[in-house]
């Protein structure tokens, strides 16, 4: 019991004394989500593009540990794989546009399937979880209604929905971390 009282003390005097870095970091990944909001076309192409670079990193790097353990069952596959990455980079960093509506319908099946299986969780626990059965109730429907906005915005969408959604994500985060970070400042001077 004393051990993690004193764990739970260290690490809140650690965080007191590095709450400037997460709430600068936070402030950072606000600006960034701010960014991608309100250019989410560039933003959804960096993030293809980035995507593509770390497929080729991925291919690059799977190709010489293939080639270097030749002798390692499953040689072929893992070399084919490496391939397959390298290519998927080649053709996102390539073609940004194509690669940001590929994405896009990743993202979409992702939230449709998402959507279905957490309103069927939510109804299935409604019993269990009181009332707040709803919250997850409401998180299914509205990922159902995004990736329906997803889908009647194709082809346009493409360019939009994955820097929305990035946006979004960075200005979470980053008022996570502030708050974290507020938090730490205020709990280890009071």
């Amino acid at each position: 019991m004393t051990h993690s009282i004193e764990g739970r003390a260290d690490m809140q005097n650690a965080l007191h004394a590095h709450w400037r870095l997460f709430a600068f970091e936070g402030f950072v990944l606000l600006g960034l989500g701010t960014a991608a909001i309100l250019v989410p076309a560039l933003a959804s192409l960096a993030v293809a593009v980035f995507l593509g670079w770390i497929f080729l990193a991925a291919g690059f790097f799977g190709i010489v540990m293939s080639v270097a353990g030749r002798q390692a069952p499953g040689f072929w596959w893992s070399l084919v794989s490496a391939i397959v990455s390298l290519v998927a980079g080649g053709a996102l960093i390539g073609w940004p546009v194509a690669g940001s509506m590929s994405l896009t319908f990743v993202l979409t099946a992702f939230l449709i399937a998402d959507g279905v299986l957490t309103i069927l969780f939510a109804l299935e626990h409604r019993r269990q979880l009181s009332q707040r059965w709803v919250w997850l109730l409401i998180n299914g429907v509205l990922d159902l209604l995004l990736a329906a906005l997803i889908v009647l915005a194709l082809p346009a969408s493409a360019l939009w929905a994955l820097g929305i959604i990035v946006g979004i994500d960075l200005i979470f985060a980053g008022w996570s971390l502030i708050a974290m970070a507020m938090a730490a400042r205020k709990s280890a001077t009071a």
